[in-house]
């Protein structure tokens, strides 16, 4: 398919991949292919009456006119074509099972088995996953945390610098950008330290396919000369859940290895209606997307700036710009911290759920966030502020927290665990269940978070020492999160037999 050019510039308005599944639909083709429901009219009506006859007829399967996700040459690839342009990218590739398979497909491209690659310790599972599929070795890198909030903030440039100097033989450096909470880092400057040994910058950029179109906002991962990026389209803008994009530039990629990856992690049978709404996603961003974004952002700076003026209540903001870790922020994150009610985090979800009918994005132990989007009116923020002020004004725990801040305050932090063996090899290697006060010495297989601040004390194929022993028990006496081990009680551990 050849795109329509406007003077030298692609037309953003298009949607090729759309626009070819609406001509197959209104041909009146009989189909005798996949899906069997045969557009619609075999569904079932428990699921027919809830979804648009239209819709079921637009789920149709691979075919020449509708073009291959793994070998593109019409529509997909137009559609394709549009993002990487409207992006700043070389190349750009639709996803459609979730940033997770993006991050898989670029920890593949750039590492292989025995191959160290850098990323920070706050890590998202999806991260592990990629260094365990490809056999690689994590360099862990501690990221900067803000002990009022009890989160994890970015990793520095300065800790890179530190991570390179000792690694310099690794592979890539991977670098989340910006967090789950809206904080970024300075990456531009460690986009230029880490091309000064000539190896890829990888970005995490699931919660920020936003940033390109607000100067309020971090700057984008490409725009800061980052080489590969995922980034979660359907979180924050138009897209629908699963839909992804990776973007990549040429020189430190192998294009050619990348698609490879994308296909060894993708299915064969995409489904095409979410393949369109990435394509109608990126028009949606084209040809609106400075306008909404900047609504969403004046929005969620309307929303803190009234929570904060809510007895109990925190909103964190453009005040911790300059903190260790902080070099930008996404306002859109609208993170309320509710110690100060007494509440945990979970308590306050529930309650907001059930008494207001608001529900969160997250909780951890100290906060709850909102994620305000171009989806949202004033009539939504107006709710949540109202709810807001009314649980603060009638709900509070009896926990005060200072437990947990005398334990973070102490910097008593144990030392890193020493990798002794790669992520996969632990992971499938024989293993068995011990008690976790008798694992000095031996081998973890899985991963044990904590929670505030969300980073794992121990990772699979890391050495169990008795200071990070005795250090979890103070933590799991302060009644702290746990998340990861099968026995989220950590009576007993996992570990290679």
């Amino acid at each position: 398919m050849n795109l329509k050019v406007v003077g030298c510039v692609l037309d953003q308005k298009a949607v090729p991949l759309l626009a070819a599944m609406k001509g197959y639909v209104n041909d009146k083709v009989i189909p005798f292919h996949t899906p069997g429901h045969k557009m619609g009219k075999g569904m079932h009506q428990a699921l027919a009456e809830l979804v648009p006859p239209q819709t079921l007829a637009l789920d149709l399967a691979l075919m020449e006119e509708l073009d291959d996700l793994h070998e593109p040459h019409g529509p997909v690839k137009a559609a394709q074509d549009l993002a990487a342009d409207l992006y700043g990218a070389d190349h750009s590739y639709f996803v459609v099972n979730g940033t997770t398979g993006g991050i898989y497909a670029m920890i593949l491209t750039i590492a292989g088995p025995g191959d160290k690659i850098i990323v920070p310790r706050n890590a998202h599972r999806s991260i592990i996953g990629g260094i365990i599929l490809s056999g690689a070795i994590p360099v862990f890198m501690q990221p900067e945390v803000d002990n009022e909030l009890g989160l994890a903030m970015g990793v520095t440039p300065e800790t890179v610098a530190g991570a390179l100097e000792q690694h310099p033989e690794a592979k890539g450096v991977l670098v989340i950008n910006p967090t789950y909470y809206g904080v970024a880092t300075d990456l531009k400057k460690i986009v230029d330290i880490v091309h000064g040994y000539n190896i890829p910058v990888v970005v995490d950029e699931a919660h920020g396919p936003h940033l390109k179109f607000s100067d309020r906002l971090p700057i984008q991962a490409l725009d800061a000369g980052a080489d590969i990026v995922a980034q979660s389209t359907h979180k924050i803008i138009g897209a629908m859940t699963q839909c992804s994009l990776v973007h990549c530039r040429e020189g430190r990629i192998r294009v050619p290895r990348l698609k490879a990856m994308l296909q060894l992690v993708q299915s064969t049978s995409p489904n095409y209606i979410l393949l369109a709404s990435l394509d109608v996603a990126r028009m949606q961003m084209a040809t609106a997307g400075q306008t909404l974004i900047e609504r969403a952002v004046d929005l969620a700076n309307q929303a803190r700036q009234e929570i904060n003026k809510i007895p109990g209540l925190y909103c964190f903001g453009q005040e911790k710009l300059g903190k260790p870790g902080v070099h930008s922020f996404d306002p859109t994150k609208v993170t309320v911290t509710v110690k100060g009610l007494g509440l945990k985090g979970a308590e306050a979800e529930r309650i907001l759920r059930h008494q207001y009918k608001i529900q969160v994005e997250l909780s951890d132990v100290y906060n709850i966030l909102f994620l305000i989007t171009l989806g949202d009116s004033e009539r939504e923020v107006a709710a949540l502020v109202a709810a807001l002020r009314d649980l603060a004004a009638t709900h509070h725990g009896t926990r005060d927290f200072s437990d947990i801040h005398e334990i973070y305050l102490a910097g008593k932090y144990p030392q890193p665990p020493a990798q002794v063996i790669s992520p996969r090899e632990a992971l499938f290697g024989n293993t068995c269940m011990v008690p976790f006060q008798d694992a000095n010495g031996m081998i973890c297989a899985e991963i044990v978070t904590f929670y505030p601040p969300g980073i794992p004390m121990l990772c699979p194929g890391e050495r169990i020492t008795q200071e990070i022993i005795d250090y979890c028990h103070v933590l799991q006496n302060a009644g702290l999160h746990i998340s990861g081990p099968e026995d989220y009680l950590l009576k007993t551990i996992k570990v290679v037999d």
